[in-house]
Formats: structure tokens, sequence, C-alpha cells
């Protein structure tokens, strides 16, 4: 019995000799077999660097044809994943399939598009078409389709083709001498509402400069007769800032001319007055912009009302307030001016609901 014991205990330790012996033997061999690589590596590396990337292209070329050779032997393996869903090219009905070939149709009626448009455009003349009705097509007011195609009344006929403005009010071609203020005082119009509209351009935007020869859209502009300059259009005033308080409306912000209405291109109100009069809060609030803005506000508050409004004015000669401070309906916010790309003192008012602008008339009360 201790004969046996003993040669299994020797038996063991020759065991642990062999497999202790057997990992040192692996463990070198893998370091050599490391240190060879590492060493081809080293002057693979050398050489590549050496030739400073002129082997890149060939690289990146033989890699490239190797990833196209690895596809094209596993395609077929990966075709038979999907039996019966072969599909041969030079089987394919190529047979052309006409849906229709009529051309008639039983009315005609031309769409007009509803982008934004950015300049003068020509339009044709159709049948049942009237100086009013085209008008209304485009959005703008008759006297604009008559003044721009001197039209003495409303004798149109088919075919006639009308320039038709992208905004109400008048086409101006700039003569030597024309300023915003000229062409503006000319057709009864804002000097301001020249220069917002967004596609009439400046030879020096912080003068308004124009160039001889552009012509230059008037919004709201009046064609003056020809015997004489146009009669000043009656305006409508704003009352008294601060007199209106009922609940759950605003207030106005200033008193003075409104001399520019909310348009798709002037998302807000412009409330002129030379004597520039103090600006209020149009509700109860926090301040959550007061200082100079570079896109061309000049001196502007942003209030937000906590309820989804907000409210912005700009062009300010004096800020009395700061980033921060609570307001309440009709405190004194700051003052009237003629910052930024203003023509004249004027408050330029925007009311934001959920982070879009609205028309401040259907709010200010």
């Amino acid at each position: 019995m201790d004969e046996t014991f003993e040669a299994l205990t020797e038996l063991w330790e020759d065991l642990k000799t062999f497999f202790f012996e057997l990992g040192n033997f692996i463990l070198r061999s893998l370091h050599i077999s490391f240190l060879s690589f590492e060493a081809k590596k080293g002057v693979v590396v050398s050489a590549l660097y050496r030739k400073r990337g002129k082997l890149s292209r060939t690289l990146t070329h033989s890699g490239m044809a190797a990833i196209a050779a690895l596809g094209v032997m596993l395609a077929p393996v990966i075709a038979q994943e999907f039996p019966g869903q072969n599909v041969n090219p030079w089987q394919v009905n190529a047979q052309p399939s006409v849906l229709s070939a009529s051309t008639d149709s039983p009315s005609i009626d031309t769409q007009i598009s509803s982008k934004v448009r950015d300049s003068i455009i020509d339009y044709t003349v159709q049948s049942g078409d009237t100086v009013a009705s085209v008008a209304d097509k485009f959005g703008i007011s008759a006297d604009t389709v008559r003044w721009e195609n001197n039209l003495s009344g409303d004798k149109i006929k088919v075919g006639d083709t009308l320039k038709i403005l992208p905004v109400t009010g008048v086409a101006h071609t700039v003569a030597s001498g024309d300023t915003v203020y000229s062409i503006a005082k000319k057709y009864d119009a804002e000097s301001q509402a020249i220069v917002d509209f967004p596609f009439n351009t400046f030879t020096n935007d912080e003068t308004f400069e124009l160039a001889v020869g552009e012509v230059v859209i008037v919004p709201d502009g009046v064609m003056p007769s020809g015997s004489g300059p146009v009669t000043p259009r009656a305006r409508q005033m704003t009352p008294s800032a601060g007199t209106v308080t009922a609940s759950g409306q605003f207030i106005w912000p200033t008193q003075g001319v409104i001399t520019q209405y909310y348009s798709w291109y002037h998302q807000a109100i412009d409330i002129a007055n030379p004597a520039e009069p103090l600006d209020l809060a149009a509700d109860s609030g926090t301040v959550i912009h007061a200082g100079w803005d570079t896109t061309g506000y000049g001196n502007m508050i942003m209030i937000d009302h906590h309820n989804g409004f907000k409210t912005l004015y700009a062009h300010l000669s004096v800020i009395s307030v700061v980033v921060g401070q609570t307001v309440n309906r009709g405190d004194v916010i700051g003052r009237m001016g003629s910052t930024g790309n203003s023509t004249g003192p004027h408050t330029h008012f925007e009311i934001w609901l959920n982070d879009v602008r609205v028309n401040p008339l259907s709010y200010l009360k």
C-alpha cells in the first residue's frame, strides 16, 4: 500500500514538472514570436515613414480590391440564405407602362405658388381675369396692379402681361439724389418700411444708401397724382400707454402713430413719435434681455410673461431695466429711440406666443 502511494506521489510531481516546463516553453515561444513581429512591423513602419505616404494609394487600392474580392466570394453564400428570391436581371420585364396618355382636362386653372415673392413677376391675363381678381390672387391691392402697369382703369384683355409686385405698394427706380427718406415722402410711405422690406438692398447698410438704377419696393406706398404730391393719409394713433388694464390683455407699450403693421416680412408693429416717449411693460413678467442686439434691433428689451407670451421692444434710446428684474404691467422699461437699423424714432413691438411671433393688434386693446 505504501509503495502505491509513493508511486502516485512521484507521478504527480513529474506531471507538475512537465506542465511547468511546458508553460515556460509556450511563453518563451510566444515572446520570441512577438519580438519577431515587432521587429518586422518596425521595418514596415520605417519604410512607410521614409516614403512619407507615397505608398498610401497602393495600400488603399489593395485594401479595396481585397474587400471587393471578399464580397464576390460571399455573395453566393448569402444568396442561398434567401431561397426563391434570386432575380435574373436579364429576365426583368422592362416594358414601359403608360398610366394615361390623355391630355384632355375638364378645366384649366393656373395655380399661383404660395412661396414668398422676392421680386416683381410677370403674369399673363387669362379668360375671366379682372384687375381686382388678379390683385386678390396675389394678395395685393388693385391700385398696386394699376400703378405698376400704368392702367387708367380696369380694362385688361386675355394675353396681356401684367407686372405683379411682391407686396401692396409701389416700385421705384432710384435716380440720382434719391434717399429712402425722399422716396418715402414721395409715396406717403414710411422710410422704415423701405428698410425693413427684406429684398431691398443698400450699398451701405448703415446709412441705407441706394444705387442709381436700382428698383426699390415701397411697401404701402401710394402713387402721387400728376397734379401734385399725394395727400397724406390718416394714420392710426395708439391710446395713451397704460390706460387699458383689462385682465388678460396687453396694454399699449408706448404712444404714437402706427407706421408699420404686422406682415410676413415685418412680424411686429412700429409705433413712431418724434417726442420719443417712454416705453412701458405691456404686461407683468421677468426681463430676459436688456441691451444691444447685433441683428438690427439696436437697444432691445425682451420680457417673459411666464404664460407662453413674451414681448419685445426694439430701437430704444434708453434702457431702464436689467436682466432678471421683474416688472409690473405699465412699469417704465425704457424710452423710444432710433438705434440699430432704424430711420427715425419708433418702437418696434413684437408679441411672441410659444416662441412664434403673432400679430400684436390681436392682443392689444
